[in-house]
């Protein structure tokens, strides 16, 4: 049988959509929040990625060691992620033990955020903050975002900071919660084998009593200027550099462009700036990427490799950037149709794909496309196409950052 689609939307708000497929052989769930780092206030930066780490620590009718017991017993395949936009929490299982699954996902949306747990975990999201200023691309990353979007919360550290979440008070997270996990600013996603009706009503009598806040997000495309960032850092023994700029939101037509010109530039193998950086031993890693968001979207270009040649390296990251589009040939985009093809299918092959598919699209757009369909949009993309969008978001304005050893 053929996957079908299928939407309802309950009384309270919440979503529930489903490609479901008798056929396959497991099935997946997934709760998605709209809220993220963007949606937070400076003061309590950090409280979407910590209400995460809290989801797990226990609600009224389980303790933390039920939740994790109770996924293991029925053999999920489970986690949760927090991004600046978007919080999920999923699980991949057996279809015959579905509704188990959505009962430990909905009940932990749910949690008690007992104070003693909330003091114990906060300790361990300053220790996770730590170890990621011992990544020289995240503390990169994170002080090019600050200077790119400057006061505005996409600007903001998912993880929070020492001083954001170390002043976090246990009523602000609830508070949070209280208004953003609301009702009608949740998403359940379902894939695989699973009969979608069953679904509904059982996530309707789990959340059914879940209020509705008409929590909403500000979308529009914050202003971007030129900036130049040297961080110098002791730590480090290599020069790492990071251009961002502006790119297609995630509900343009130009982000399937915006995808694969980002891949002819930057694609780990075979791309502009592996054969001028990597194949010509200049630079350790060169890429670039594009990234879609709510309303707007950046693109980045990374490298890294010996201080001495810093300079060098910029320049022909410079290079690249600026002769991309003259470049570019009808060889490049065949290429470039059948590797994101390739990506997109295989990640659409199995449930867990799906759910995690339809669920972000649905978060952020409020529509559904078929795995056929974003195909078809990929392999219509022209070099036309790509012209237009490079003049329409010509790589600047840019903000250039480069961590460096210090001294």
């Amino acid at each position: 049988m053929a996957v079908t689609f299928n939407e309802r939307t309950l009384d309270n708000g919440l979503t529930i959509i489903g490609e479901t497929d008798p056929s396959a052989h497991t099935a997946a769930v997934g709760f998605f929040v709209k809220t993220g780092a963007r949606d937070e206030e400076s003061g309590v930066m950090g409280v979407s990625h910590f209400l995460e780490h809290m989801m797990f620590k226990g609600t009224d009718k389980r303790s933390a060691d039920d939740v994790n017991r109770e996924f293991d017993e029925i053999g999920a395949s489970y986690n949760a992620y927090t991004s600046s936009e978007i919080t999920c929490f999923y699980a991949s299982v057996l279809p015959e033990v579905l509704p188990q699954a959505t009962d430990i996902l909905a009940d932990i949306l749910r949690p008690a955020l007992r104070q003693e747990d909330f003091d114990t975990e906060k300790n361990v999201i300053l220790e996770e903050i730590a170890m990621y200023k011992d990544s020289p691309f995240w503390v990169l990353y994170e002080k090019a975002m600050e200077a790119y979007y400057a006061d505005h919360p996409l600007g903001y550290r998912v993880l929070g900071t020492d001083d954001t979440v170390g002043d976090l008070g246990r009523d602000a997270m609830q508070a949070y919660f209280d208004h953003r996990y609301s009702a009608d600013n949740t998403v359940v996603s379902l894939a695989g084998n699973a009969d979608f009706d069953t679904v509904c009503a059982q996530v309707s009598d789990l959340c059914g009593g879940w209020s509705r806040t008409g929590a909403v997000r500000d979308t529009k495309r914050p202003g971007a200027k030129p900036n130049d960032l040297v961080i110098e850092d002791e730590n480090v023994a290599r020069a790492y550099l990071l251009t961002v700029a502006p790119a297609p939101a995630l509900g343009d037509n130009e982000r399937y462009a915006a995808m694969m010109l980002a891949k002819v530039l930057g694609d780990p193998d075979n791309s502009r700036l592996h054969w001028a950086l990597i194949d010509t031993g200049i630079a350790e890693e060169a890429q670039a990427s594009y990234d879609p968001r709510d309303g707007c979207g950046e693109y980045f270009v990374y490298a890294s490799g010996e201080p001495e040649r810093a300079d060098e390296i910029q320049s022909i990251l410079e290079r690249e950037i600026d002769g991309l589009v003259a470049s570019l040939t009808e060889d490049d985009l065949e290429r470039l149709r059948n590797k994101v093809a390739t990506g997109v299918t295989i990640a659409g092959e199995r449930p867990g794909g799906r759910m995690q598919r339809i669920g972000r699209q649905w978060t952020y757009l409020g529509e559904h496309l078929t795995l056929e369909e974003e195909l078809e949009r990929i392999n219509a993309v022209t070099l036309g196409d790509l012209c237009s969008l490079a003049e329409a978001y010509p790589f600047h304005p840019r903000t250039r950052a480069r961590l460096i050893p210090k001294g």
